[in-house]
């Protein structure tokens, strides 16, 4: 699905000679690469304070320790996500509150968020799914009429940009009270590990952040707070300021692939090629595919025997895991969601497609179909 070993070749020189200065000064931790790399990331996103942490996961804990959430508090979000998404807002004894999402874009139903709303919400995470970013001007609206904080959980979104109706064009992250992202390996913007991080354009949130992540501490061995051990390591910074700087031209060879693909099954019957929200920009983390009327497990199983890898993101919804079933949650509430749990398949989404492998692909997809 994703071609690291290519991707890491190109860059390599760079690599290799930025990690052996790290280990050469032996500043592991907090070092300058990792302080370089939040001042850089905060400037190519332009938003005020980038907090990197360990991973996508710590992030959202973080993000939703530092706003204040409580035991009991209700948090909105779509069913129809990544589990990392949910998890941390039962870890943290909030109250997880699932809703449906728009077939077409992927992403949270604004309806349904709304419609979820009581007297015990406190927040919502509106999840960027696949690479485009939700309906915010609409998630924005219902969240400050309702009194909500936003958390955005922008890990597969890096890059995506948002144009508001009165022109404002900001990148996925930085719209709410706070956004939360990914470093994982295979993300837009992956180093060689685990890694994430933290944005907010709010400095007295930003202190905060900063603190939940270092054990509740500004000052050594002074805890105000109680917090977390969450960091991003030199090394894994050094990885990303360089992937940085070419995150544009990976963006731009992912919506090439993502292009050859719509243009090759636009006229598929038993395909529908993903849907572009016209206030949004699409950095394609994933390039999924709806199934009409075609065994799309078959599909998998044939595609895996030419040698070429898919994935179903997701085959199953969060409402219907073991661990977060409500009898509050009725079926024909999710009836979007459900469909698209048996119908999605991702092809291979990476920056390192050849126009050879997108056409083999291709044409494998029309040999299932046509067979």
């Amino acid at each position: 699905m994703v071609n690291l070993v290519s991707q890491y070749e190109k860059i390599q020189a760079e690599v290799d000679q930025k990690i052996l200065e790290v280990v050469r000064s032996s500043q592991y931790i907090n070092g300058p690469e990792v302080k370089l790399f939040t001042e850089e990331l905060s400037r190519f996103l332009d938003v005020k304070h980038v907090i990197p942490c360990a991973n996508g996961t710590d992030a959202l804990q973080i993000a939703m320790m530092a706003l204040g959430l409580k035991p009991g508090d209700e948090v909105i979000t779509a069913s129809f996500t990544y589990i990392a998404t949910v998890e941390v807002i039962g870890l943290l004894g909030l109250v997880p509150v699932l809703v449906e999402v728009d077939p077409d874009t992927f992403n949270l139903d604004v309806n349904a968020f709304e419609a979820a709303i009581t007297e015990k919400t406190r927040a919502v995470v509106p999840v960027h799914l696949y690479g485009q970013c939700a309906n915010m001007e609409e998630v924005l609206r219902i969240a400050r009429k309702h009194d909500l904080k936003v958390i955005e959980d922008a890990a597969q979104a890096v890059n995506a940009n948002y144009t508001f109706s009165n022109g404002d064009l900001v990148k996925a992250g930085c719209m709410g009270d706070v956004g939360t992202t990914s470093f994982f390996p295979s993300k837009n913007l992956g180093c060689y590990g685990d890694g994430g991080a933290i944005f907010t354009n709010n400095d007295e949130l930003a202190i905060s952040i900063r603190q939940i992540a270092n054990h509740g501490q500004t000052v050594r061995y002074h805890h105000d707070n109680i917090g977390v051990n969450s960091r991003l390591d030199s090394l894994q910074a050094a990885v990303l300021r360089i992937k940085l700087e070419h995150l544009n031209d990976y963006t731009a060879a992912r919506q090439f692939a993502a292009k050859y693909y719509d243009e090759a099954f636009k006229n598929e019957t038993a395909l529908l090629i993903p849907k572009r929200d016209p206030k949004s920009s699409h950095v394609f983390h994933q390039y999924t595919l709806r199934t009409r009327g075609v065994d799309r497990n078959e599909m998998q199983i044939f595609l895996a025997a030419k040698n070429i890898p898919s994935m179903i993101y997701y085959p199953i919804p969060v409402h219907r895991q073991k661990a977060y079933m409500d009898e509050r949650y009725d079926a024909v509430d999710f009836s979007n969601t459900d469909a698209l749990c048996e119908s999605v398949i991702s092809l291979p989404m990476q920056t390192e497609l050849s126009e050879d492998q997108l056409e083999y692909i291709v044409n494998t997809v029309k040999e299932f179909l046509n067979k």
